[in-house]
């Protein structure tokens, strides 16, 4: 499947087999008492609502009802339901576990915001039940995980929507700034810079009892059993009220258990832009070079030796060479953001600002009509809520489909193998595996837990 997004809008339904698809058309036919009909608004449920969570689904309320919400902590669930039901004037159902939301025939499509290791067994069991998707990024916690989605999105003919919301959002900042690239404001790329942030360390963090009304066990779910562990002091602001050094809420990137740090973090939005903007969405790097870098904790064989602290990258600089002999930095250093360096100048892009001279000559010479609608594919829309149910509508995958993402984030996954193995790594970006190197090829898939293998 090619992962060219304006091929994928035309060329999507083509994978599936005739026989099959009447039953993807339309969202289903059997309606929550009390919720519009498939022809006003698709019927949502949220499943994992701290933070994004609750981001995403309140963002969506001008565009779909949500019939169903589920969390493994019931703390959470209970606000949650409370605040959709002040959202929208209906009150939603609550589950503890997201199964029950998978069996329920009214439920057009889910979103999920669940931590990383969660995404893709939901995700597939999700469209398996006949469910559209949106799933917050990053997509996956491997990259064979990824051609897994792939592999299920193009069996089902589901409508899945990745959450890298800077392609629609953001006052169309970052899509101007690939208007400018496409337009030869700088001429030709040469190198591409990200900023995506560092990465805290932690203490030694003691096991304690697990909070009440936390499932443990169930957040866990296809990740090892571990002991729960929290340090008392809370954090404070966004994500605040949960401990500021634990392995479970907020904290779950600082743990490659869960997540991959700032690499799938930050990496994700930015990296996404970047090679967005380069015309490399169905391809990638063919060398991986960690340049610096700084692992909180000691690795052996890859993989982090103690058990109670967290692991993930604090400083890094890596360097991807991408195709066009394109240099394309990854660093916690400097400004969070992106910048473009071409044959004739450069510009900075960030969720705040596009600055350089290129943007400066936009006053006396803007760019053509129409060119950020070009990079688009079309009218840009509201949010990117709106545009994935003009895919649920329309069948045909949003901006933010699942082949341009994994293609951007098997980069940020193979930074963070290149830097736990302390090796640069050359990748083939056709057979999409690391070039003679088994060890590092080991790290592309994970087994998960016993009791929480991906339903098939």
């Amino acid at each position: 499947m090619p992962s060219s997004h304006p091929t994928l809008r035309r060329t999507f339904l083509q994978g599936v087999a005739t026989a099959g698809a009447a039953s993807v058309l339309l969202p289903s036919a059997h309606r929550a008492l009390g919720y519009a009909s498939p022809i006003d608004r698709p019927v949502f449920a949220t499943i994992g609502l701290r933070n994004q969570g609750w981001t995403i689904t309140s963002k969506s309320f001008g565009f779909a009802d949500f019939a169903a919400l589920a969390d493994v902590d019931s703390t959470v669930l209970g606000v949650n339901v409370a605040k959709v039901e002040k959202g929208q004037g209906k009150k939603p159902d609550a589950y503890s576990d997201y199964r029950k939301i998978l069996d329920r025939k009214d439920i057009d499509a889910v979103m999920i915001a669940t931590p990383d290791h969660w995404h893709t067994k939901i995700s597939v069991e999700a469209m398996k039940a006949g469910k559209d998707v949106y799933c917050e990024k990053p997509l996956t916690l491997t990259i064979d995980e990824g051609k897994l989605i792939e592999k299920v999105v193009k069996e089902t003919g589901r409508v899945f929507q990745v959450g890298t919301m800077q392609r629609t959002e953001i006052d169309q900042r970052f899509l101007l700034a690939i208007a400018l690239i496409r337009n030869g404001r700088i001429g030709t790329v040469k190198k591409v810079t990200c900023g995506i942030d560092s990465m805290e360390s932690s203490p030694v963090i003691p096991a304690v009892g697990v909070p009440e009304g936390l499932d443990w066990d169930f957040w866990l779910g296809p990740a090892a059993k571990v002991p729960y562990l929290a340090l008392p002091e809370l954090r404070q602001g966004y994500g605040g009220g949960v401990p500021l050094f634990s392995n479970c809420h907020y904290s779950f990137r600082n743990w490659h258990e869960y997540s991959g740090g700032k690499l799938t973090d930050w990496g994700a939005h930015h990296v996404d832009i970047a090679c967005w903007a380069l015309g490399a969405t169905d391809t990638g790097p063919s060398k991986i070079t960690p340049v610096d870098y700084k692992l909180p904790v000691e690795y052996k064989d890859g993989n982090p030796v103690p058990s109670n602290q967290y692991n993930a990258a604090t400083n890094f600089t890596i360097r991807a060479a991408m195709p066009n002999d394109v240099e394309l930095i990854i660093t916690s250093e400097g400004d969070n953001g992106i910048l473009f360096e071409g044959t004739k100048g450069r510009f900075f892009v960030n969720r705040g600002k596009i600055t350089g001279k290129p943007v400066e000559e936009l006053k006396e010479s803007p760019l053509p009509d129409g060119a950020i609608e070009k990079v688009y594919g079309g009218k840009v829309s509201a949010n990117h809520t709106a545009n994935f149910i003009e895919g649920i509508k329309s069948r045909k995958q949003p901006i933010s489909d699942v082949w341009s993402h994994n293609r951007m984030l098997e980069i940020c996954h193979l930074s963070n193998i290149a830097m736990r193995l302390g090796r640069e790594l050359k990748w083939d970006p056709i057979k999409r595996e690391i070039i003679d190197d088994a060890q590092a090829n080991s790290f592309l898939k994970r087994e998960n837990r016993k009791g929480f293998e991906i339903n098939m």
